[in-house]
């Protein structure tokens, strides 16, 4: 948080005058940008094409995969890219795996007679 203050800041205040203020040490300020600029180094897909990738994964399964397994999927097609990526992205794009359907019979017993329902506001059959 203070690093980011710095950051917006540093044309207005000198970061050394801001570092003093906000008791940071300079160097700290510096590693904290190294350590971003590495950080998006290794991001080596973008946001987009890798939601792109989730897509193509989610459809090849019809909509049955959660992030579990799509993360699981990407891996073995080779795409280096950590959980909370996957989960964060299909979370941030709508992409949800289908619910299980509840068990519901769809045969019919053929050794009891089919029961009839009538309305109640209909006149009754004679």
């Amino acid at each position: 948080m203070k690093y980011a203050f710095i950051q917006r800041n540093k044309l207005v205040w000198p970061i050394s005058v801001q570092c003093r203020v906000l008791l940071v040490s300079i160097s700290g300020y510096h590693e904290h940008l190294a350590r971003r600029a590495d950080i998006a180094q290794r991001r080596h897909l973008s946001d987009q094409a890798l939601v792109v990738h989730i897509s193509a994964v989610y459809a090849e399964n019809r909509g049955a995969y959660g992030w579990p397994r799509i993360w699981r999927q990407l891996r073995a097609q080779g795409i280096r890219v950590g959980k909370q990526r996957v989960q964060r992205l299909m979370q941030k794009y709508g992409i949800y795996a289908r619910g299980k359907r509840r068990f519901r019979v769809m045969t019919t017993n053929n050794f009891q007679s089919p029961s009839t329902s009538y309305s109640l506001l209909a006149p009754t059959p004679q």
